[in-house]
């Protein structure tokens, strides 16, 4: 496969420099490339493909007619870090989600950090993400979020930023696996030979991590889906098949004197841990939305009693708010007193009359992202936009 006349113009480029040199870690990677063809590139693209479609790894792309599942393009050109690189990223995560666990232990208790004004008191009052009947409660093991999928993107000069924070319900790391595992069937000398990290063991740091969360010496683990239809219902059996645990539905399981119970074909069979990946106001019908089918009646009042854990604990949400982000810096610095290690995308916060001008002159330059939204919802992409 020949590389002539390349350019990566003005973004950065993981295989090549500026001046048109391979990065070291990417020397033996484009050797195979040099020897291999075009045809046969694509070729196995074109597998990587059909075998992501009959693993089933697919997604449901609400509102959209086209058809109900898509496969998650997986590029046949692996990205490769350096280990340098890891260990700074590996850094920066550890040191953001340990600040906002204690920010998530602060708001929902002491209210310190607001009380000091270093983060808005009504930006997180009023937040529809701040759960009420969260107040007060401390989860099992004093940890708020245990899964966090943080969005990473890499600048011109090839600085990585923080783009976004996923604390409730975080997608995505089962498509992450079965790739690695595509990627290693179409170059599996390469793996060999390079000594890259494994991720294979991820369901069963997942498993340990959950079963953590418990006091009992084997406790009960269960994944909470909402259904088949839900977009990411192929990870949710996924994981759950993985880990060796029931995948359960709201209907599945019960509450009696304050315990949560699956229905089993041997009768009720008590649970001590959910993996939940439904959102928090459908969790219960007789604590949040009531007018949930997705829930289990009940089921808050015996996580108030000790009686289960969740992972992630209900109330996460009001921590990966779109402005919440903006205060990430201030966050890490008020309970850590560090500096961040991985810094935030520049970002202009609509409610300060200066950067409501800037982001109103430069709109089309500019994402703008809606407030109290998750995920992708919400968003207007300025370049991409109509007037």
């Amino acid at each position: 496969m020949k590389t002539e006349g390349y350019s990566s113009q003005e973004h950065y480029d993981e295989m090549f420099t500026k001046e048109g040199e391979i990065r070291p870690h990417y020397r033996e990677f484009y050797q195979f490339l040099e020897k291999t063809s075009s045809k046969k590139m694509h070729q196995l693209q074109f597998s990587a493909n059909k075998t992501q479609k009959a693993m089933g790894m697919t997604f449901n792309v609400y509102h959209d007619n086209q058809g109900l599942e898509k496969i998650l393009h997986l590029d046949i050109i692996p990205r490769i870090l350096p280990n340098s690189d890891w260990k700074k990223l590996e850094a920066g995560l550890k040191q953001r989600v340990h600040a906002l666990n204690l920010f998530l232990q602060d708001v929902y208790n002491d209210q310190k950090i607001l009380k000091d004004k270093v983060v808005p008191s009504e930006l997180i009052l009023g937040s529809k993400d701040y759960l009420q009947p969260c107040v007060g409660l401390t989860p099992p093991k004093g940890i708020w979020c245990h899964i966090t999928g943080t969005d990473l993107v890499r600048d011109k000069d090839g600085e990585y930023y923080i783009l976004e924070d996923n604390l409730r319900c975080p997608s995505g790391v089962s498509y992450m696996l079965e790739s690695r595992e595509i990627i290693k069937r179409a170059y599996p000398q390469l793996f060999n030979d390079k000594g890259v990290r494994p991720v294979s063991d991820y369901p069963a740091k997942l498993l340990k991590m959950l079963q953590f969360l418990s006091n009992k010496a084997k406790p009960v683990v269960g994944v909470l889906t909402p259904g088949i239809y839900n977009s990411a219902y192929f990870e949710h059996s996924y994981l759950a098949l993985q880990m060796g645990v029931e995948l359960v539905n709201g209907v599945d399981l019960l509450v009696k004197d304050k315990k949560v119970y699956m229905q089993t074909t041997k009768g009720l069979a008590q649970i001590d841990v959910i993996y939940r990946r439904i959102d928090d106001s459908f969790l219960d019908p007789l604590t949040f939305n009531p007018q949930s089918m997705l829930g289990v009646p009940g089921i808050f009042d015996a996580y108030k009693a000790g009686n289960i854990a969740f992972a992630n604990a209900p109330g996460t949400g009001v921590a990966d708010d779109k402005a919440v982000y903006a205060y990430v810096p201030r966050i890490i610095k008020y309970y850590l007193g560090e500096e961040p290690i991985l810094n935030n995308v520049p970002t202009y916060l609509c409610r300060e009359e200066k950067d409501l001008a800037y982001v109103l002159e430069h709109i089309d330059e500019l994402v703008v992202k809606e407030t109290n939204a998750a995920g992708g919802y919400g968003m207007l992409i300025g370049p991409k936009s109509t007037k």
